[in-house]
């Protein structure tokens, strides 16, 4: 599917009140082409649809013209520059990036990440995120959420089996 044929699926999702389904495809596409400082702000633009204002920043980090309120969410949300570099979401140098902004900003978060963890850092390299004030990324739940969300699927997988092989016995009864 092309970009220009997406985008027209997106404008339809969002006329149709599809909100999650058309920033799904803004994400798939910002990870497609992480270059396109357009399809960033768009996807901005539907997190500002759902009173995101860290993830709106997020998105517009790279414009000029960004809002100082969502810009100051995002940078508390991901409080480090490991975890804003980890979720600008860039790949490769920062002179493809369109603007001398936008290429001043990638340079930054770089620069200060390097610095964080000690050595240079590249985009797209893994960056000792563990080293850094938090133990999980922001956002993504804890650890304890996965453990409660990893017994609950357990269980339930043992009370279907169990169910079946019920059936089964009761079967040949």
């Amino acid at each position: 599917m092309s970009l220009s044929n997406t985008l027209d699926r997106v404008d339809a999702d969002l006329a149709a009140g599809r909100v999650p389904m058309a920033r799904q495809r803004l994400r798939g596409l910002v990870s497609s082409f992480p270059y396109d400082l357009t399809l960033r702000r768009r996807l901005a633009e539907v997190y500002r649809l759902y009173g995101d204002a860290a993830e709106a920043g997020r998105w517009m980090y790279l414009e000029e013209d960004r809002d100082a309120v969502e810009t100051a969410a995002f940078e508390e949300r991901y409080g480090s520059p490991g975890w804003r570099m980890k979720a600008l979401a860039w790949s490769g140098p920062e002179t493809l990036a369109g603007t001398a902004f936008a290429e001043g900003q990638l340079v930054a978060v770089r620069t200060a990440c390097s610095e964080a963890v000690g050595r240079p850092v590249a985009w797209g390299d893994p960056i000792p995120l563990e080293d850094e004030e938090y133990d999980e990324a922001p956002g993504e739940g804890s650890r304890w959420t996965a453990v409660v969300a990893a017994t609950g699927a357990f269980l339930g997988v043992t009370v279907t089996v169990g169910v079946w092989i019920r059936g089964v016995i009761a079967l040949f009864e």
